[in-house]
């Protein structure tokens, strides 16, 4: 349905790049006459305007805008990306609808593939100022898994009732994805441009190795990002209440911790079930597994996770130093009640045994035994980790990395997280941002090799009650209508001011 355009590319990607790069220019005819229209006349007209200025003076969020977040929500929602790991996933129909609604707004996607089928698309605004380093704003478009029986609504219906719009990929992330693509073609009506270029990328493979994602844009077309040294996407700005009368926290992820995921191999004499066998995997595999699962690891606080800590006590009347050796930070966690979750699972390292395997009949001691492990490490907790894992394996146990991937720390005391945090509290004064480090990991790993920092930015104002983090990968996932408006008035402001 794309047209292959390799000519209209050469000056943009080399030829090996040229096989997967593909234009949608051509699909343009497929969007209506006047938004095609729209964006001609907003292009020439932003090229007059400072985008500094117009951050000041133009509003571009208009009500189309808002209309547009709801709908693109909806209509990404319908299309079934859902990732089952190991390539079972194809996103490309998801990837041909952003970039038609991308050409309409006179910008010039291209979809990508390592893998037939799983797309990705890139484009880039011109900013206003040559000399800004250049922003990427990214978003993933498969999904989770979702089991239809369990769920009150169907989870690929996207249906929008008493306000709220259902299905998998409401908050992770396709809410994003649609609250990005509502600004940028905002910007096109109203003749606005940012002051720095900004590169959009919509990325496959995310829920699984990013292997067909981002880590194939990163090491296959870098020249894509050139420029960008800092990037926002998923996981933060969003409405954590913590209690009755309690303020309403806006945490803003400046870190996420390491990904470790282990395989543990142990190896064995094999024999009849009956008999006494001192060699026996199982029984090694299984002592190791025990250790790690009863292993505290021990407190390991990055600046992220301490600037947190210090800010949810003092909206306590707490004035605390995180880091003083005498200070029991379980109990201080528990006494900022469910804020307190905001940070427990990122002060240490951690590893969590989930699966195992061995054997193949009852009576039969086997000669080998496998389990997996997920393992997580703070920044600069690698090391530790390691040294850890050998001795709790011990020496009939041997243990490698099934997936490894990066710590990530973003500077929570510069321009960048200033112009985050006054963007969220510009539309919602009683709020307070904080910063925070994700237990787990997104897409901002693999751009990190292109030494791009990641903060986790996807704006959202949800009411008391609706509890983001069991929404996340869980049943009747959804999100307020009016969540989506506030995300994508937050986001033009900070996206033109930063």
């Amino acid at each position: 349905m794309c047209a292959i355009n390799a000519e209209g590319l050469a000056g943009a990607v080399d030829a090996a790049d040229r096989l997967d790069a593909v234009t949608v220019a051509d699909r343009a005819d497929a969007v209506t006459a006047v938004d095609r229209a729209d964006a001609v006349d907003a292009v020439d007209r932003a090229d007059t305007v400072d985008a500094v200025d117009r951050a000041d003076t133009v509003d571009a969020v208009d009500g189309r805008a808002l209309d547009e977040a709801v709908e693109f929500t909806s209509g990404l929602i319908r299309i079934d990306t859902t990732n089952r790991g190991g390539g079972d996933c194809r996103e490309r129909p998801a990837a041909e609808y952003v970039a038609e609604r991308l050409a309409a707004a006179g910008l010039e996607p291209l979809l990508l593939e390592r893998t037939p089928g799983r797309t990705n698309v890139v484009a880039r605004i011109e900013g206003t100022d040559p000399s800004a380093e250049a922003l990427l704003v990214h978003g993933h478009l498969d999904v989770v898994p979702a089991e239809a029986a369990d769920w009150s609504v169907d989870p690929f219906s996207g249906e929008v009732r008493d306000g709220v719009v259902w299905g998998r990929g409401a908050v992770d992330m396709k809410n994003m994805d649609a609250m990005v693509l509502a600004v940028v073609r905002a910007w096109a009506r109203a003749g606005v441009k940012p002051r720095r270029d900004i590169v959009i990328a919509y990325t496959a493979d995310e829920e699984d190795s990013a292997v067909d994602g981002s880590g194939f844009l990163a090491d296959r077309h870098p020249h894509l990002f050139e420029g960008c040294t800092e990037g926002i996407s998923e996981s933060g700005a969003f409405t954590v209440h913590t209690g009755p009368g309690g303020r309403a926290l806006y945490p803003i992820a400046a870190g996420e911790r390491g990904t470790a995921w282990l395989k543990l191999t142990a190896h064995g004499t094999a024999g009849h079930g009956s008999k006494p066998n001192r060699d026996n995997a199982v029984s090694r595999l299984a002592a190791a597994v025990a250790r790690i699962g009863e292993y505290e690891w021990p407190v390991r606080l990055t600046d992220t996770v301490t600037a947190c800590i210090t800010e949810l006590a003092a909206l306590q009347g707490l004035s605390v130093d995180p880091r003083r050796p005498d200070l029991d930070l379980d109990e201080l966690l528990d006494r900022l009640g469910p804020a307190g979750a905001l940070v427990r699972a990122t002060v240490r390292n951690s590893a969590n045994p989930t699966m195992l395997s061995a054997g193949y009949k009852l009576n039969v001691i086997p000669e080998h035994a496998t389990a997996y492990v997920d393992g997580r490490t703070v920044p600069g907790g690698e090391a530790e980790f390691a040294a850890t894992l050998d001795a709790l394996t011990g020496p009939d146990v041997r243990w490698e990395f099934h997936h490894r991937e990066v710590a990530l720390q973003a500077p929570v005391d510069g321009r960048t997280y200033g112009i985050l945090r006054e963007s969220v509290e510009r539309f919602d004064p009683a709020g307070h941002v904080v910063p925070f480090c994700m237990a787990g990991g997104t897409d901002a790993k693999q751009f990190s090799r292109l030494g791009i920092t990641g903060y986790g930015f996807s704006p959202l104002k949800l009411p008391p009650g609706f509890d983001y983090w069991a929404l996340f990968h869980g049943v009747d996932e959804r999100v307020p209508v009016e969540a989506l408006h506030f995300g994508v008035r937050v986001l033009d402001h900070a996206l033109r001011t930063l």
